[in-house]
């Protein structure tokens, strides 16, 4: 079978200030930098991502591959019209230019909103379609937060997403995939489809599969693959001011009634699951306050932090500085705090040098008037210009770049400042500055969920925070203006009224 690869993933926060433009996409930010042909196949193999487990069943099936191009930013407010449209005339060109085909995989997120379009993937789809035709069949990985369009199904043949929550699985459902397309190629029949929009949003940091009700929702969805059913429940990203924003549920079966009958499991589980979507929540200083009496009870260190509204995975900066705050007005020690993205402090700590105190501003965001820069003294610990080797499991062995950096110390709190920007859900992004995450009694995140991958093993407890942000944590603190009506903002929340 001969089979073209591409991927082009972006989630956008539609409510966020700085766009993806085409030099985002070849940075990477945390997903391999932008790739094209047969460079593919190396960039692309032995990671957490759907198109290196496409690329392992490709090579079991004995696939003749067609590596078209891979591209991926970290989420940020729209994809510019010059990123989306070039990136995809690429893939479009690769596709034109590769000659007879059997199959098309795509490895997509699902939630990517362009400047001039509402749609990314279900437009990139479209275009994929007019260029190979109506019969070859086309597959697609996505992430469990896609906001998935009629669109998109009714476009592809088949299509799946991730089912955990940090996403330690994206390399197991790129295969997934690949294994349904393989078996659409040999038998030339297509499945059944099913798709249904779901009634309620729910906070991404009470998604996590590691707890309930979240794990038992999937655990389900798993169970129906033992009956010929391909069957994903997709959360949606709520943070995107665009229609087919919310979760739904889709399914796959060799008959339509199987199909519905998935969906409708799904979505009554779902259902009766509303009133479980719930978790304590903290201020900044209220989270600290609770990690210090934690540690004075006995618990065991660290104590994580999540500083969910500046999560760089849902459209944060990694720029607000309400828990750092909070550690240093609490006397915090042996703490630390990651990633805190601020260049011109990573200059002036190079210029100063190792061992040196240095008077700085560090990160604030012009956004919100309560996270000014931090003005205070600092002291250089560590600068670093390598990059670092993120083997936790949501990245799955990823090279990061996120060099010139370097570990600041402010008391008994130290900070990782980097140039780049990252989602810090790998303790490797605390070692490659000198910190040793397991050896801290307070360990704050940039992160919303995907951080439980690595730190939960070592967390004497983990807490929610809320710090002045640009990604609310609730979906019902957000201004939404062009939403399906009917939907719930929240478990038993208001219905958005257009």
């Amino acid at each position: 079978m001969r089979v073209a690869l591409a991927g082009f993933l972006h989630e956008t926060n539609t409510f966020a200030r700085n766009p993806a433009d085409l030099c985002a996409f070849h940075q990477g930010g945390g997903y391999i930098p932008l790739t094209e042909g047969p460079a593919l196949i190396d960039a692309g193999a032995d990671v957490n991502l759907g198109i290196s487990g496409a690329l392992r069943v490709g090579a079991e099936c004995s696939w003749e591959m067609v590596p078209i191009l891979w591209a991926g930013a970290i989420p940020s407010a729209h994809v510019t019209e010059d990123a989306f449209e070039t990136i995809t005339a690429r893939i479009i060109s690769g596709l034109r230019d590769a000659g007879p085909l059997d199959g098309v995989f795509l490895d997509l997120h699902g939630a990517m909103v362009t400047s001039h379009l509402d749609d990314g993937e279900g437009e990139l789809a479209a275009r994929v379609r007019e260029a190979i035709g109506p019969d070859v069949p086309i597959a697609a990985a996505l992430d469990l937060h896609g906001n998935i369009s009629r669109r998109l199904v009714d476009t592809v043949d088949v299509l799946t997403g991730f089912r955990t929550y940090p996403h330690v699985d994206m390399a197991e459902t790129g295969a997934r995939a690949a294994r349904l397309l393989d078996e659409i190629m040999r038998s030339g029949k297509r499945y059944a489809r099913a798709y249904r929009q779901l009634p309620f949003m729910v906070p991404i940091s009470l998604q996590s599969t590691t707890m309930e009700p979240a794990a038992s929702l999937y655990a389900g969805i798993a169970r129906q693959d033992a009956q010929g059913v391909c069957a994903s429940l997709f959360m949606g990203f709520p943070a995107a001011d665009i229609p087919d924003c919310g979760p739904v549920a889709i399914a796959y079966a060799p008959s339509q009634i199987e199909a519905d009958q998935a969906v409708t499991a799904i979505a009554n589980a779902y259902e009766d699951a509303e009133d479980a979507f719930d978790g304590p929540i903290y201020s900044a200083a209220d989270g600290v306050a609770k990690a210090m009496q934690l540690l004075r009870s006995g618990s065991t260190a660290p104590i994580v932090l999540a500083d969910t509204q500046d999560n760089p995975g849902a459209g944060g900066a990694a720029t607000t500085t309400g828990m750092l705050r909070a550690l240093v007005d609490a006397d915090a020690q042996n703490a630390a705090l990651g990633l805190l993205v601020d260049p011109t402090s990573v200059q002036l700590a190079f210029n100063a040098g190792e061992g040196a105190r240095v008077h700085m501003s560090l990160g604030g965001h012009p956004d919100f008037p309560d996270d000014q820069p931090f003005e205070t003294d600092v002291i250089v610990e560590r600068l670093v210009t390598e990059k670092l080797h993120a083997t936790g499991p949501y990245y799955g062995g990823s090279w990061l770049d996120l060099s010139p950096a370097a570990c600041l110390r402010i008391g008994g709190v130290r900070v990782v400042v980097t140039s780049k920007i990252a989602q810090l859900a790998d303790r490797e992004m605390f070692r490659f500055v000198g910190i040793e995450p397991e050896k801290q009694a307070i360990l704050v995140v940039k992160s919303s969920t995907h951080f439980r991958a690595d730190f939960d093993p070592i967390a004497g407890a983990t807490l929610i925070c809320l710090a002045p942000g640009p990604m609310a944590f609730s979906p019902a603190d957000l201004p939404f203006t062009r939403l399906r009506s009917g939907l719930r903002l929240s478990p038993n929340g208001p219905a958005f009224a257009a």
